[in-house]
């Protein structure tokens, strides 16, 4: 294991005995991924200068999948491997959709490749393993919770993504492995949620690796999927027991410039009345490509109002990856 300041306890660590692949070569193909983005890059105030996580070898060659928000806008890549070796790396892509990023390694990391899990959908109780970069000390025994719609407040939604209990401590770009040893997904967030008598249950949020084999070829050749881009407001929102909120919104985006403001309650997209963020966001994709208009709906101070955005591909506001 690689030497860190913190360690998952030993009880909760997986047991190499109750898998039928070899764990701790598995292990190995997790690196830890550190990223340097510049100071005037636009995810720069919200997610910092100098970001840390990990990522999962899936080819030979060195191809890395990770969570995107590590490495948009980088402007050089470490990786670090198991034995402690460090060496530079490329961001090739980051899907907004799926939320995947790739890091195509720009040395030799001789790292066994973790295959992607494309057989049958992991199922609520099943046991996994998830692991961040480190060996067997950052790796956690862990179980299936659930399988549902996640809708996150930075326009963003997946049909089915995958929940897991207990939390990693370091889950961004961590690798969920099955019980087959494939890769089952990629580490994205922490959350809280109440269980049945009210306590407080922290899960991950884990994006399924299924969702990366029909995207990876277009995001390979350029850099995207080759299709035409979502419509972007630059809208963070929230929910609350009346409905949805506007949190804030991307400076100089199109849901600032079109006049919307923090606390605004969103009504309606196009007419058709939104009560929660997955349906908000649905709405507004279903307006048409990025450059089109969303007409929306709202409430300040009570008082409904008509506001049109004009949406864009939100890749207009981010420096494009940079090789050296």
């Amino acid at each position: 294991m690689a030497s860190s300041e913190w360690a998952i306890p030993p009880e909760l660590q997986p047991d190499p005995a109750d898998h039928d692949f070899d764990l701790d070569q598995a292990l190995r193909s997790v690196v830890g991924v550190k990223a340097l983005v510049p100071a005037d890059a636009f995810t720069a105030q919200t997610l910092g200068t100098e970001r840390v996580g990990s990522g999962v070898v899936i080819r030979p060659d060195g191809l890395i999948a990770t969570i995107g928000y590590i490495v948009t806008e980088a402007e050089s890549i470490w990786l670090t491997t198991h034995d402690g070796r460090a060496i530079p790396g490329h961001a090739l892509a980051h899907d907004f959709e799926t939320g995947f990023g790739l890091i195509q390694a720009l040395g030799r990391l001789d790292l066994p490749a973790l295959p992607l899990e494309t057989g049958e959908a992991p199922r609520p109780g099943d046991v996994a393993v998830l692991a961040s970069a480190g060996g067997r000390g950052h790796a956690l025994r862990c179980t299936i919770a659930a399988r549902q719609e996640f809708a996150g407040y930075w326009e963003y939604m997946l049909e089915e993504a995958l929940f897991t209990a207990p939390a990693h401590p370091s889950w961004g770009g961590a690798g969920l492995i099955g019980g087959d040893g494939k890769l089952m997904g990629i580490g994205s967030l922490v959350m809280q949620q109440q269980d049945g008598k009210g306590r407080r249950v922290d899960l991950n949020m884990v994006v399924p690796a299924s969702l990366l084999p029909p995207v990876l070829d277009d995001l390979l050749n350029y850099g995207r999927p080759n299709r035409p881009a979502r419509p972007w407001l630059g809208l963070y929102a929230g929910e609350d027991e009346d409905g949805v909120l506007v949190s804030s919104t991307a400076r100089n985006g199109p849901a600032q410039k079109a006049g919307l403001q923090e606390g605004d309650r969103l009504l309606a997209v196009g007419g058709q009345k939104v009560s929660d963020l997955a349906g908000l966001w649905r709405a507004i994709w279903a307006c048409g490509n990025a450059g089109t208009r969303v007409p929306l709906t709202i409430s300040r101070e009570a008082a409904p109002r008509d506001l049109s955005v004009t949406s864009i591909d939100r890749r207009a506001f981010l420096k494009p990856p940079r090789l050296h």
